[in-house]
C-alpha cells in the first residue's frame, strides 16, 4: 500500500522569469488556489497520507501558504466571513505535510534523494509540480497506485505525445506490444533527440518507486543537462527490479508551459458558477477579432 508521496519544488521555474524571481512557480494561481494545491490534492484524494514537499530556501511562501494564519482566520470569523474562513483553513486538510530543502538544484534525481529518510523502506509517489491532472474519475496517481497493487514494482506515468516533442521529455520502450494501460519496459531515455525517440510514450510527471531507487540515486552520475536525472537511475533500476509504464486517463496541463496554463485557467474558470457565463461572453467578444 502507498502511503506516502514525494513532491519535487524547488526549481528555479525559469520559463516563467521574472515573475519567479519573487514568486515561486508553483504558487502560480489557477484562477484562485495555486497549482501546487492541486497536486497536493490529488494526492489525499488517492488516500497518501504523509507528503514531503521539497523546497529551497528562496521558497517559504510556500511552507506559509500550506500553515495556518491564525491573524487571517481570526479576522475572518470577527467579520463572519465563515465561508472564506474554511477555504484557508481546511487547505490540504486529510494529509500530514513534511517540508525540506534541497540546498542545490542538481536535477530531478538529485531531489527524490532528499526523500529517502522521509520515505525508507518503502515503496512512495512522485508527483511533479509542474504537472496538473483532472479528470472526474479516479484521480491519476490512484490509478497507477491500483496498477502498483498488482505488479509491486515501479511504475511510471506516461501520455502518447508527438514525435516532434520527445525531446521534452523521458521517453519509454515497451518491452511488448501494448495490449493496455500497463506493459512492462525494456528501456526509457531521457529527452531523446526527435530521430532516435524510441517511442511517443512519455513520463508524465507521476512516478510509483520502490525504495530501491535510492541505491542508484546515491551513485547516479549527471546526464542530459549536467543534472542527475531520475531517469538515468530508473534504466539501472530495472537491471535489479522490473519497471512498467501505465497511461493514465486524465486530462493533462502542463503548468510550466505558459499556453497550457492559460488553457488551465480559462478550463478552471469556466466550471466556476461565479465566472463561467461572463468569461464564456468574454471570450466570445475576444474570438469576434482573431
Amino acid at each position: 500500500m502507498i502511503r506516502k508521496a514525494v513532491i519535487p519544488a524547488a526549481g528555479y521555474g525559469t520559463r516563467f522569469l521574472p515573475i519567479t524571481k519573487a514568486l515561486p512557480k508553483e504558487l502560480l494561481p489557477i484562477i484562485d488556489r495555486p497549482t501546487i494545491e492541486y497536486i497536493v490534492d490529488e494526492a489525499i484524494k488517492a488516500g497518501i497520507t504523509d507528503i514531503l514537499l521539497i523546497v529551497s530556501s528562496n521558497k517559504n511562501a510556500i511552507i506559509d501558504y500550506f500553515d495556518y494564519n491564525i491573524e487571517l482566520e481570526s479576522i475572518l470569523l470577527a467579520k463572519q466571513k465563515e465561508e472564506e474562513y474554511h477555504l484557508v483553513r481546511n487547505i490540504a486538510k486529510g494529509a500530514n505535510l513534511h517540508f525540506i530543502r534541497q540546498k542545490e538544484q542538481l536535477g530531478l534525481g538529485h531531489a527524490v534523494l532528499q526523500a529517502e529518510a522521509f520515505i525508507g523502506n518503502e515503496p512512495f509517489a512522485v508527483l511533479l509540480g509542474d504537472d496538473m491532472y483532472v479528470t472526474e474519475g479516479t484521480p491519476a496517481i490512484k490509478q497507477m497506485m491500483d496498477a502498483f497493487d498488482k505488479t509491486k514494482q515501479s511504475i511510471l506515468g506516461t501520455m502518447e505525445v508527438a514525435y516532434e516533442d520527445t525531446y521534452k521529455y523521458g521517453i519509454c520502450t515497451p518491452k511488448e506490444e501494448k495490449k493496455g494501460p500497463l506493459v512492462e519496459l525494456k528501456d526509457v531515455v531521457e529527452k531523446p533527440d526527435i530521430e532516435v525517440a524510441p517511442s511517443r510514450s512519455a513520463i508524465g510527471g507521476r512516478y510509483i518507486l520502490t525504495p530501491t531507487i535510492f541505491e542508484y540515486l546515491k551513485n547516479q552520475q549527471k546526464g542530459k543537462g549536467n543534472e542527475i536525472q531520475l531517469t538515468d537511475a530508473i534504466l539501472r533500476l530495472m537491471k535489479k527490479e522490473k519497471v512498467y509504464s501505465y497511461d493514465i486517463d486524465a486530462k493533462r496541463y502542463d503548468v510550466g508551459n505558459k499556453l497550457d496554463y492559460v488553457e488551465a485557467i480559462l478550463d478552471f474558470g469556466l466550471q466556476k458558477d461565479d465566472l463561467k457565463e461572463g468569461l464564456k461572453a468574454l471570450i466570445k467578444e475576444k474570438a469576434k477579432d482573431l
